[in-house]
């Protein structure tokens, strides 16, 4: 008998175990990891606060119906839908010592999480392509970059990340996890979750291999090759101060794509020689800190959003000094 149908029958002799739930590891040996949560639970509150403050100054306020500011928009909804998906589930496991979760509900998890991370990055490259063009073609703007591109983009990429996702959660379904239940992270991570597997991983792994260069690389390389044309229409700018005014409305977008993609980066070079502890809590940050951030980032550097939120707050402060003085 060959190895081949060796490897076949003896794969075929196993049962197929579906397990009732799993466990969910964590951080292993590191003392009093509870206020690392305690620190994330923060950092969830402000993310909630800024992210809602961002789409509720769009939405309030008509000038900034622009298609950048529907990006960012989506940006924010898709930021506060990640932290949303994420970090309740993490306190529950980690503060309330429920490390146990369902079959189904780690599956869903892992679906909601995944998909709103990948929109993460998506939407990066929305702002880059609005960027790019805004000043390589700063006359024709309007004309090129209307409400339906946006939308239309955005539509997109919702679909890409949600069908690639579906993808790698229903590959897991044809696992059987017969040597372990016990997942080597803080949520319910794909890779270790795969590796648990007694079967043909092959296509999970393939996947494994696959999503990352759809959801990492090839935004990371458009993002790159739009800043070489940025960079390049720049240097034909002929006044200096036009070049820094140019260059300044692309620094919060820069500052998005360096918190993003500097952890999860550190994670791909020296995942295989770092700690497991430390690669946890690499792409814990690089999950819930952008979205904290990114509001911030908006606020200070865009001064559209700053002006509207000072209309909003005088309005606001007006309103509630009538209401005071009024009998």
């Amino acid at each position: 008998m060959s190895l081949d149908s060796a490897n076949g029958s003896a794969e075929n002799n196993i049962t197929f175990v579906r397990p009732a739930y799993f466990i969910i590891s964590g951080f292993i040996g590191i003392p009093n990891i509870r206020y690392y949560f305690v620190f994330l639970c923060f950092i969830y509150i402000l993310a909630v606060v800024g992210n809602t403050l961002v789409m509720l100054v769009i939405t309030l306020d008509h000038m900034l119906r622009s298609p950048k500011y529907i990006a960012v928009f989506n940006l924010a909804f898709t930021d506060l839908l990640s932290s949303s998906a994420l970090m309740p589930k993490v306190v529950d496991i980690f503060l309330l010592n429920h490390y146990y979760i369902s079959y189904n509900d780690c599956l869903t998890f892992m679906f909601f999480c995944s998909t709103f991370y990948a929109m993460q990055t998506f939407n990066l490259v929305v702002l880059s392509f609005d960027r790019v063009m805004a000043i390589m073609y700063p006359l024709h703007y309007q004309m090129r970059v209307s409400h339906k591109l946006i939308l239309t983009l955005i539509a997109f990429f919702w679909l890409l990340a949600t069908t690639l996702i579906l993808i790698v959660v229903g590959l897991l379904t044809r696992l059987s996890f017969c040597k372990s239940v016990v997942i080597q992270s803080n949520f319910c991570d794909h890779g270790p979750m795969y590796r648990l597997g007694c079967n043909d991983i092959t296509p999970n792994r393939a996947i494994a291999g696959l999503a990352p260069v759809i959801i990492l690389g090839f935004p990371l390389a458009f993002i790159v090759g739009s800043y070489c044309c940025i960079g390049y229409s720049l240097s034909n700018i002929s006044t200096f101060r036009e070049r820094v005014k140019a260059f300044k409305a692309c620094t919060g977008h820069l500052s998005l794509v360096a918190i993003y993609f500097l952890p999860i980066i550190f994670v791909y070079i020296f995942g295989s020689v770092i700690h497991p502890n430390a690669r946890i809590i690499s792409l814990s940050i690089s999950t819930v800190l952008p979205p904290m951030l990114n509001p911030i980032i908006y606020v200070l550097q865009t001064q559209e959003i700053k002006e509207s939120l000072k209309k909003l707050l005088k309005v606001a402060y007006f309103t509630k000094k009538v209401h005071t003085f009024s009998p």
